[in-house]
């Protein structure tokens, strides 16, 4: 009996909508057909950004109480059919199951987190009798709401990341429309869902799901979306940023973070670090160690121990409980990454371990001896490929490190206080993680880089500053008692 496949409705102003043109989404492990969704036209934008007008005035009317109830009447539900998230989650990405179910926690954790601090969105008093000639004069600054978000997802966190931009604009008081990722809208939609039952007001959150080259360019573009949060790609990135015109924008971009190795470094913990750092979900993670040096005398013991324990990884199926790695997010895209490994392998680079596909399967694969001009060690490579090159010095490894058009995070391993400290301050990236790799992330912190890696912050209190802005406010007292 053939599967039967479920047809997916998108959510606009709280009604589930259908259409007859579809997108198709699959399995990337298996390439099965799981579900299709609507391909979302430009007329539908237009409906959506009206109603979500209408949703903005609404949430920026709703109390602060009830926005934080709200989201977390959201959270609950999420944990209590956790299940049904895990399942969605490994259907339509390349997560395992134990990664799943960790994305899950973390949205839960994201949206509580974004009902405690829409009780923090307060302003400041302004001592308008510091200038000459305004003594009469007393002031403050309070934030509100920039009215409508538009939020534009990646695939590789399906759910957490549309949680990282929905909860932070409900709590600031704005409506907000999501496009989540072609690839994996499943997750997004089974969100709104627990929106729609938690009893957010029907205009303020809808999701549209369809191509990003029919529906992105009228979504940032339009006059009434006041703020565009984007996760992805560079160069889509810097597509939007040319299109949004004045205003606001929250890039998280691309990166190849770089962990530094010194030879002081608790090697074991240095291996286990980088080597879950480089390959968790199947290193289509924009924090996850992509360049690793190793100081000299240490270089040998290191790489030797990286390969030992990156041949223990097991890859295979998603719902396996011992699985450590499952498929890259499709094959066109595995295929990308191979044509990356075999250019290394013609410029004389060496392959220590990996480098095989199959399907939409990539081995965890180990490089060295790296030419400079190859496109991984320029690029962002978004699989489970990491390069591992000696250095002479720390001196030697910042520079290594900063010779990137990318900046999001970076780790060293290092014993010296002093030593941490140079690197603080010397490695051009939005986050350094002291003997730890650059794959570390919590919910609460500010996440973002420099240069090409992105603009702004994320991170749930950061996020609401970003969707708010700051209005002055200042009264003349006439025989102002209080001077």
């Amino acid at each position: 009996m053939a599967k039967q496949i479920v047809q997916e409705r998108m959510l606009i102003g709280g009604e589930w909508i259908d259409k007859e043109e579809a997108i198709d989404v699959t399995d990337p492990g298996t390439g099965e057909l799981i579900a299709t969704v609507p391909s979302a036209t430009v007329e539908d934008v237009k409906k959506t950004i009206s109603l979500a007008r209408q949703g903005a005035a609404e949430c920026a009317k709703l109390p602060i109480h009830e926005r934080m109830s709200i989201l977390h009447k959201v959270a609950s539900y999420i944990e209590e059919n956790k299940d049904v998230f895990v399942r969605t989650i490994v259907m339509e990405s390349s997560k395992t199951i134990r990664e799943a179910r960790k994305e899950v926690l973390r949205c839960i954790e994201t949206l509580r987190l974004s009902a405690e601090e829409a009780r923090r969105i307060d302003g400041e008093t302004i001592p308008f009798s510091q200038m000459p000639g305004h003594e009469s004069r007393v002031g403050y600054v309070y934030r509100f709401p920039v009215g409508i978000v538009a939020a534009i997802t990646p695939f590789n966190d399906p759910l957490n990341l549309v949680a990282h931009k929905v909860g932070p604009a409900i709590a600031a008081g704005n409506a907000v429309i999501v496009k989540p990722a072609s690839l994996t809208p499943l997750s997004a939609l089974r969100l709104a869902e627990a929106f729609l039952k938690a009893g957010l007001p029907a205009n303020i959150l809808s999701v549209i799901t369809g191509h990003g080259s029919i529906i992105c360019d009228p979504l940032v573009e339009h006059d009434d979306v006041r703020f565009v949060s984007f996760t992805g790609g560079y160069e889509t990135g810097k597509r939007i940023t040319e299109k949004v015109g004045v205003k606001k924008t929250g890039m998280e971009l691309g990166s190849n973070s770089p962990t530094i190795v010194l030879e002081d470094a608790n090697v074991k913990e240095a291996v286990s670090a980088t080597v879950s750092g480089a390959f968790g979900v199947a290193g289509q993670n924009c924090i996850g160690v992509q360049r690793i040096f190793v100081e000299k005398p240490l270089y040998k013991r290191f790489l030797k121990e990286f390969v030992e324990e990156t041949k223990k990884l097991k890859v295979g199926l998603k719902t396996n409980e011992t699985t450590d790695i499952g498929p890259m997010i499709s094959e066109k895209e595995a295929r990308r990454v191979e044509s990356w490994i075999d250019e290394v392998k013609s410029a004389g680079g060496t392959i220590c371990f990996g480098g095989k596909r199959t399907k939409a399967y990539v081995e965890p694969t180990v490089l060295t001896n790296v030419p400079a001009n190859t496109t991984i060690a320029n690029e962002e490579v978004f699989g489970p490929v990491v390069i591992i090159e000696s250095v002479n010095s720390l001196q030697h490894a910042i520079e290594r490190s900063n010779n990137s058009n990318y900046g999001l995070q970076a780790g060293i391993f290092t014993e010296k206080l002093e030593t941490a400290f140079q690197a603080i301050h010397e490695l051009q990236f939005g986050g350094v993680m002291i003997n730890d790799s650059s794959d570390v992330r919590i919910d609460g912190m500010p996440f973002g880089g420099i240069k090409g890696s992105g603009i702004g912050r994320e991170g749930v209190r950061y996020a609401i500053e970003a969707m708010t802005e700051q209005k002055v406010v200042a009264f003349k007292l006439q025989n102002s008692p209080f001077f």
